[in-house]
């Protein structure tokens, strides 16, 4: 069965707005601190500023249990959190025009602590909804809508302009997208939750959601997945940060980098995340998973090669979208995967656990990386071998597709009719 196409459209226009607080911290805030002289180490700890995506499972249940049914379960959560994030935004821009670091790290924070908050309700909204057999293409609708906002905020604005906007333009155009986002769901009808097991979802007490989630925890062979999903990023995630630092230490103008890595790179994204859609609707999820985790190391060994042994305009771009390729692939499957394994009476809150436990196992990352590249303290290895630690160890990581296999599908989450 399709899903129906409007349901479609509403997902990638949700996902892409809270994908843009993301791209915008993870692609330009990068690029444009470094540019203006900002050390490695200050930038790799930058990513605390994504705090709220890991934090997010603390305040899933109230996103669960709590909701007008007037305006609609789910959808009296997003509204509000788009016009923070559009105020946030907005205040952002006013931050880069004065050049105050303070206030736009202030701005940034605030932006995905909204988006992440959204991003419960959306999850919830797509467990809600989707068929096992509507996994793939729901969850492409869900990795390429945020890529998309990946694409637009991480300086996809000021490489189609060529910088004319400017920085805080670019902010701009985020705060006038998400009111776009929030005129289009005013005239959406949320419709009624389907009963399961006798209850509708707000129907569910307090007891229920964690009584449940605890059920969910406990189950056979939760300790790999939970390792499983918390990995699977960690070594990509290493040499990411480092990689754009590394191409404008190269001498590459932001312009160009941005051009690459935040629009050419998130078009690469997604159309692997479209390629992974459809492996996980044709394939089963493991070897899916087996396949796009073992061909993403290739390009990481690629960064590899562009610092061991010098970079060209040709190789960067295609060590770029092999990678993002690869990766936007492995993801969509990954998310499919978690998708798979949830409750869905506690679908927000369950599958906000798993999200989070994936940002988690990524965020040390970032900084690592950026610690160990940077050449101010004598710990330092530089930018080649942080490459290859981040190769090896997505190498390592399909080790566990090993103990996953041996678990029964059955045995994931709790029984849903």
């Amino acid at each position: 069965m399709r899903l129906p196409s409007r349901r479609l459209v509403l997902l990638s226009l949700l996902y892409l707005v809270q994908g843009m607080p993301f791209g915008f911290l993870t692609t330009a805030l990068p690029v444009y601190l470094r540019t203006r002289g900002v050390s490695l180490t200050t930038i790799g700890f930058a990513g605390v500023l994504a705090l709220p995506w890991a934090c997010k499972a603390l305040w899933a249940p109230l996103v669960d249990r709590y909701g007008s049914a007037r305006i609609g379960r789910r959808k009296s959560w997003i509204l509000p959190m788009q016009v923070a994030l559009a105020v946030s935004c907005a205040a952002a821009s006013l931050a880069v025009t004065r050049e105050d670091l303070t206030l736009l790290a202030t701005c940034v924070l605030l932006m995905n602590l909204f988006a992440a908050t959204q991003d419960i309700a959306v999850d919830g909204f797509a467990v809600d909804t989707l068929r096992p057999d509507e996994l793939g293409p729901g969850n492409i609708a869900q990795v390429v809508g945020y890529k998309f906002g990946m694409m637009f905020a991480g300086g996809g604005v000021i490489a189609w302009t060529g910088n004319r906007v400017g920085w805080a333009g670019m902010l701009l155009a985020m705060a006038a997208l998400c009111l776009v986002a929030f005129v289009v769901l005013l005239f959406v009808r949320e419709s009624a939750p389907t009963p399961r097991e006798g209850a509708t979802p707000e129907q569910v007490d307090w007891r229920e959601v964690f009584g449940r989630l605890k059920q969910s925890l406990l189950l056979p062979g939760t300790f790999w997945l939970l390792l499983f999903i918390a990995t699977y990023k960690f070594g990509e995630s290493l040499s990411d940060v480092p990689y754009k630092l590394f191409l404008v230490d190269a001498g590459i103008p932001a312009e160009r980098i941005l051009l690459w890595v935040g629009t050419w790179g998130t078009g690469a994204s997604i159309l692997g995340s479209t390629v992974g859609g459809l492996l996980a609707a044709r394939m089963p999820l493991m070897s899916a998973l087996g396949l796009t985790a073992t061909l993403r190391v290739l390009p990481l060994v690629g960064r590899w090669g562009l610092a061991a042994f010098g970079v060209s305009d040709a190789g960067v771009i295609g060590v770029t979208l092999a990678e993002e390729f690869f990766s936007g692939a492995l993801t969509t499957v990954m998310f499919a995967f978690m998708m798979s394994r949830v409750d869905r009476r506690i679908g927000a809150t369950h599958y906000t656990l798993l999200a989070s436990i994936e940002v988690w196992g990524k965020a040390p990352a970032g900084p690592l990386g950026a610690w160990l590249a940077d050449m101010k303290h004598g710990a330092a290895l530089g930018y080649p071998p942080v490459f290859m630690l981040g190769a090896l160890l997505s190498v390592a990581f399909l080790a566990l597709l090993l103990p996953m296999r041996r678990q029964r599908p059955a045995e994931a989450a709790p029984a849903v009719t």
